[in-house]
């Protein structure tokens, strides 16, 4: 969505409430993006019906959500469009820019509960081992080593990953400290296989790679520079690969099996939700589930009746 093709009044509309999100709630730069394509699509719909900002109804905003159901748009992104809406005019409202609001008794569509791709222990090793596999060797391997272990070992997201700095490594204490969504920190411990593997890729490789565009960010590519999540990204899906892994996954797969394994070994949920770095607990409950299905088949596999 380009901004030029909203007229003004939109527009300032649009970025009145981005700076509002920026500035007062202190969002991420790509959840900021995501709203600025969502609302785009939306006021860009208004505009074109000719319908000012003050005319908007909750008919009107009910035709847009219909309309997205029937362009085919999955359930997640309507209801992150859904929830935009929402947020814009509750600002807007707030704001006293509208005499009422008309997405006040808009509700989220109801979202189909998937649970997400998980790894085995057995696979998880696999992965992890994956970079030895390379032949010839890979320059890379130590540091590839180095990332898998600690997606494994700390659950990170993938952005907190390319954003690590060696300023926030305590290796010594098995702690990193992260800066996830939000700005918002958290001290999440790491085991020491992962921090074996990092302190070798610094010793051994880092330094090498290490340029005056590496600043302190801890995971270089060739140029020096850090690396970027879709890197990231590929060299999960080609380990995968060479371990032989069918399972569609990707880098939060590691966050999901990171989860998994600690409810399986006994953990408690509140610890699982700060490592993971969850505002509410709500969210980490979705590993229950998992945990749950792992309980059922350990209790069909080894009970006497199951």
């Amino acid at each position: 969505m380009s901004m030029v093709e909203l007229d003004a009044a939109y527009s300032r509309v649009l970025e009145g409430f981005l700076d509002y999100l920026f500035i007062e709630r202190n969002f991420a730069g790509n959840t900021r993006e995501s709203y600025r394509n969502d609302l785009g699509r939306y006021l860009l719909a208004m505009q074109e019906d000719d319908v000012p900002l003050e005319a908007i109804t909750a008919e009107r905003i009910n035709h847009f959500v219909l309309a997205l159901h029937q362009a085919g748009l999955e359930p997640s992104s309507i209801a992150r469009n859904v929830s935009a809406i929402r947020s814009l005019h509750r600002f807007l409202f707030n704001e006293h820019r509208l005499a009422s609001n008309p997405a006040e008794t808009l509700h989220q569509p109801k979202q189909a509960r998937y649970l997400p791709a998980v790894l085995t222990l057995q696979e998880t090793e696999r992965v992890l081992e994956a970079p030895m596999l390379q032949s010839p060797p890979g320059r890379f391997l130590l540091r590839d080593r180095a990332i898998l272990e600690l997606l494994y070992a700390s659950g990170i997201r993938v952005t907190e990953l390319v954003d690590m700095t060696q300023q926030n490594l305590y290796l010594d204490e098995r702690f990193i400290r992260i800066f996830g969504k939000g700005s918002k920190e958290r001290l999440v411990p790491i085991g020491d296989a992962a921090a074996a593997w990092i302190r070798r890729y610094r010793e051994e490789l880092r330094m090498k790679l290490s340029n005056r565009n590496s600043l302190d960010h801890l995971f270089l590519n060739a140029r020096g520079r850090k690396l970027t999540r879709m890197a990231v990204y590929n060299m999960v899906k080609e380990y995968a690969r060479l371990a032989g892994i069918e399972k569609n996954i990707s880098p939060h797969t590691f966050r999901h099996t990171f989860a998994t394994h600690l409810l399986e070994g006994g953990a408690d949920l509140r610890a699982v939700q700060e490592m993971l770095g969850h505002s509410s607990i709500v969210a980490t409950q979705i590993y229950t589930h998992i945990d749950r299905t792992f309980v059922k088949e350990v209790h069909r596999t080894c009970h006497p009746r199951g």
